[in-house]
């Protein structure tokens, strides 16, 4: 473990805690749910409870984070990705499973907070790659919790999976230690100058608010995209391995090329990035309605794949880089709590189009959604990465 990096270190770590975290949601948490005898919704509040300390406290996190330092706030976040799934195997009511998801949810609006604000702060000069890396190595463990969850529950129940979620989250806490051990730099232990609020600083900078939105909406129509396609496919009577495919291609993508185009986000500038992965993105979610052909959605889904990879890729390095001293944990609880808002509303506001007008009205919407994103973006003034901060 002493030969690794902090950011190989905490990758791994990354890694776990989302398989952890995920496979008690997909697809454990509505089947789980639906077996206490909850009504679809209910479903739907026992689903968005984890979504809930997202909004709350991914801003705060990130302020302890200046203050403290990252080490306290990852070893609690950790501690949570360990014990909850053990509170699942004593749920009895729908009421108990939302407590249970809530308090789940803490561990990732803390973490994903702290670890972005400190990659940031350690690798200055190559961050938007860092952040890829991290990103992509994270989202495997995410990409396979899924399978694995099914399998679990198919050979032994729910107690089965959430003692599965169980042995990654404590293997993360393990892995989480030693990583948050790593000596920081110099300039990941400075604190925000002092005069103006973190806060108030953070929320008075145009570019930063512009590009939190940016990255709620994309995620809003991430959340929503993968929500509901497997709903389109099943309407048009593919069968489920090439709706598994299908999602699968698109996350795929988002492992392979994110560290490049955070690279390449690096190298040329946030901006064109950014503007590009939106305008993509558009293209694909545009064309989704369109079509039931599998190639056809294939293609579709792998452009959607790319262009949400270009977008993230470089939102959070820009944020990052419109810092103050020290203050990354600030600008990065802002990113992580509007991005949480969009994550949290997109899958609602999609169903409730789909029953309004059907599937074109709701991915057509969505496409719209990413243009007003990408002309604010346009309109916000930022030049490249390396322009000057506020």
């Amino acid at each position: 473990m002493r030969k690794l990096s902090f950011l190989t270190a905490i990758a791994l770590t990354g890694a776990l805690a989302l398989l952890s975290s995920t496979m008690a949601k997909t697809p454990a948490l509505p089947l789980f749910a639906r077996s206490l005898g909850a009504s679809p919704q209910l479903i739907g509040w026992a689903v968005m409870a984890s979504t809930v300390p997202g909004i709350l406290i991914s801003l705060p996190a990130g302020l302890l984070r200046d203050r403290l330092g990252a080490r306290p706030l990852l070893v609690a976040a950790l501690f949570v990705f360990a014990t909850a799934p053990f509170l699942y195997l004593l749920v009895q009511t729908i009421g108990e499973l939302a407590i249970v998801r809530f308090y789940h949810g803490f561990a990732t609006a803390i973490f994903g907070t702290v670890v972005g604000a400190e990659i940031a702060a350690r690798y200055p000069q190559n961050r938007g790659h860092a952040l890829g890396v991290y990103s992509s190595v994270s989202t495997v463990g995410r990409s396979i919790a899924p399978f694995l969850g099914g399998v679990l529950i198919s050979e032994a129940n729910f107690p089965g999976v959430f003692l599965g979620c169980a042995v990654a989250g404590v293997l993360a806490l393990s892995f989480g230690l030693r990583a948050s051990a790593f000596h920081a730099p110099t300039t990941a232990r400075e604190r925000p100058a002092s005069g103006t609020s973190p806060t108030l600083a953070v929320l008075r900078d145009r570019v930063v608010m512009v590009t939190s939105l940016v990255e709620a909406l994309q995620y809003l129509v991430f959340g929503s995209v993968e929500a509901f396609l497997a709903v389109y496919a099943a309407h048009h009577h593919l069968p489920p391995w090439t709706i598994g495919l299908l999602l699968g291609i698109q996350l795929g993508i988002v492992v392979l090329f994110k560290p490049r185009l955070g690279a390449l986000s690096d190298r040329f500038g946030r901006r064109p990035v950014i503007l590009v992965g939106l305008l993509i993105g558009t293209l694909a979610v545009a064309a989704l309605p369109f079509t039931a052909r599998v190639w056809a959605l294939l293609l579709i889904n792998a452009l959607f794949g790319f262009g949400f990879a270009a977008t993230t890729a470089a939102t959070g390095a820009l944020v990052a880089d419109r810092a103050r001293s020290g203050g990354f944990g600030a600008n990065m609880g802002v990113l992580r709590s509007i991005m949480d808002i969009g994550q949290a509303t997109g899958p609602v506001m999609t169903g409730a189009l789909i029953g309004a007008g059907g599937y074109r009205l709701a991915f057509l919407t969505l496409a719209a959604l990413l243009v007003i994103g990408a002309c604010a973006f346009a309109l916000s003034g930022y030049g490249r990465a390396a322009a000057a901060k506020p």
